[in-house]
């Protein structure tokens, strides 16, 4: 973790995670047309609370995958492009212990970016849009109260499926020792995986596929609260995460590494 806060590149993403939001909000208040043909868009104008929904839409496209990957995607192949993992694995620790620290300093840090995204998200359109009511999905008026508890709930429904995309990352800077693959890989993954979704015709893959747990929030939003979707999200989420954390584990185990 110390490592972590001494990179640039986490700084600079919590920092990002922080200040891009006040400038989408900002550039979305300013235009008179809405962006429609999204869920919440036509709302962005009368709701403070319908602008973190159409956000959190949006970010499930590739911006979450990528939080998850900035990091996971590097902790490990970082060692293999410096050569140190020998000098690593004289300090008295395991390959056991490295592999459940770097995960869980990994983990950590999707966890925090995603809650700095969306409390600057929140925040900001609160303070500049607004704390008006919210039209729900079923067309049903949500108070301001609980519209701030549904959205802060809708957020926090897309973690599981971030720490999956986070164990997908530890699992391809495992195999490939790559940081460039290690970062860039769940990213394309995650866009395909959204493309898939769309098709008509494979509703049973589709369940399946990572990126479907980041859209379960749509259940909280309806007049009759259902969570199917979210419930089978975070089985599907905690699949992915234990087969790709034991692949990695394992791979981590036989690997030679007295080359470096």
């Amino acid at each position: 973790m110390a490592k972590l806060a001494a990179q640039a590149r986490s700084r600079y993403t919590l920092l990002g995670c922080a200040l891009a939001p006040i400038a989408i909000v900002l550039v979305f208040n300013g235009q008179q047309q809405t962006p429609s043909d999204t869920i919440y868009g036509r709302q962005i104008h009368t709701s403070g609370f319908a602008m973190p929904l159409f956000i959190l839409a949006f970010a499930a496209q590739w911006i979450f995958p990528l939080l998850a990957s900035v990091v996971a995607g590097d902790i490990f192949a970082n060692e293999d492009q410096h050569g140190t993992w020998k000098t690593i694995l004289t300090r008295s620790v395991s390959r056991g212990q490295v592999f459940r620290a770097k995960t869980a300093t990994a983990t950590l840090f999707t966890v925090l970016a995603t809650a700095v995204l969306a409390v600057s998200t929140v925040g900001t359109s609160m303070l500049l849009i607004g704390t008006q009511p919210l039209t729900g999905l079923t067309g049903q008026l949500i108070g301001s109260g609980d519209a701030l508890m549904l959205v802060l709930a809708s957020w926090a429904s897309v973690l599981p499926a971030m720490v999956g995309f986070t164990a997908l990352a530890i699992l391809v800077s495992v195999k490939t020792r790559n940081p460039a693959a290690g970062v860039a890989a769940p990213v394309v993954l995650g866009l395909i995986m959204t493309l898939l979704g769309s098709i008509g015709g494979i509703d049973l893959l589709r369940r399946f596929l990572l990126s479907t747990p980041l859209e379960s929030w749509y259940g909280l939003l309806t007049q009759q609260h259902f969570y199917g979707p979210l419930t089978f999200g975070l089985a599907v989420s905690a699949g992915w995460t234990v087969i790709c954390l034991t692949v990695a584990y394992f791979s981590l185990q036989r690997r030679d590494i007295t080359g470096g």
